[in-house]
């Protein structure tokens, strides 16, 4: 694969991402008043609705009042992201989707972070903290890396331990 080809599928996945997140951000913001919250049935919203709300720190609420350095870090791993996977190997999808998904989710927070000073979240299940979209493609995009790294070690020493095996058939020692 090219590396316009490979930049192609990596700005493709994570343009949805940022596309999806910032479309329903902008319905939130518009059609919700800040800490109003939207259920579609009333037995639902004490475990699943839409709330408006504000956070200046990171996914899931955590360290607030941390924005200028979640700005920094945004810039920093979506930079990163952008040199390093033209050099996953073609072959590793899970790696490169996991990439795609993180980036994504960094950029959509990021244009709510520049255009607004905090980032809009509005998914509120139970008594978890509030998130967005952005938030929840980077956590699947780490679980998605974390399931591939396991994966990949555990066919690693099935590998290993198959060339340990003798090939059947071979003769054990001098008889």
């Amino acid at each position: 694969m090219t590396k316009a080809r490979d930049y192609a599928v990596l700005l493709g996945l994570a343009g949805a991402v940022v596309a999806l997140d910032q479309w329903t951000k902008y319905l939130v913001r518009t059609r919700l008043a800040f800490s109003e919250s939207w259920s579609p049935w009333e037995w639902l919203a004490p475990y699943v609705r839409i709330v408006h709300w504000n956070n200046t720190g990171a996914a899931f609420g955590l360290f607030q009042s941390g924005g200028l350095v979640f700005t920094i870090v945004a810039f920093v791993v979506s930079l990163a992201i952008l040199y390093y996977y033209p050099r996953v190997p073609a072959s590793q999808v899970p790696l490169r989707l996991a990439l795609s998904l993180q980036l994504g989710g960094a950029i959509g927070n990021l244009i709510d972070r520049l255009a607004q000073g905090t980032v809009t979240d509005f998914i509120s299940v139970g008594t978890f903290p509030v998130f967005n979209l952005a938030d929840a493609s980077i956590s699947a995009g780490v679980a998605v890396l974390i399931a591939a790294m396991w994966l990949e070690e555990r066919r690693g020493k099935k590998g290993e331990a198959d060339e340990e095996e003798p090939a059947p058939g071979a003769e054990q020692g001098a008889g």
